[in-house]
């Protein structure tokens, strides 16, 4: 029940695309992650997905009913991925991330492609 600094969480670990959660909401765990080139494709089918980028920059590749399109986010910006839509989140210089998501979601949703082994297949790991 105190503050949470997230810079300082942030430089807890080290590991992209393995996330940290921060606090809990609710139902929904608030996440910090590093991003670092390419995570997978993959559908979360039941949930909505939060992005805030914290620092640097990504880039969330999107399949919809009108084809593929790719979103791109800044320091500061927040990005929504709609339930059941499949995504791939990449980052080509690395990003600090903040993610909300119900607990328990997986990391690589319901459905995904091969998961490269640079991928941490986790419904998140408790900051320190």
């Amino acid at each position: 029940m105190n503050p949470i600094d997230l810079k300082t969480a942030l430089e807890s670990f080290e590991d992209a695309w393995s996330p940290r959660i921060v606090a809990y909401l609710n139902d929904y765990d608030i996440r910090i992650a590093k991003f670092a080139g390419e995570h997978v494709w993959h559908v979360h089918e039941n949930t909505d997905e939060f992005f805030l980028v914290l620092d640097g920059e990504i880039e969330i590749g999107l399949r919809e009913p009108a084809g593929e399109r790719t979103v791109a986010l800044q320091r500061g910006q927040v990005f929504v991925v709609p339930r059941g839509t499949f995504h791939k989140p990449s980052a080509k210089l690395g990003a600090s991330v903040l993610l909300v998501e119900p607990t328990g979601t997986l990391s690589v949703g319901d459905q995904h492609d091969e998961v490269p082994d640079h991928v941490d297949v986790t419904t998140g790991h408790v900051a320190v």
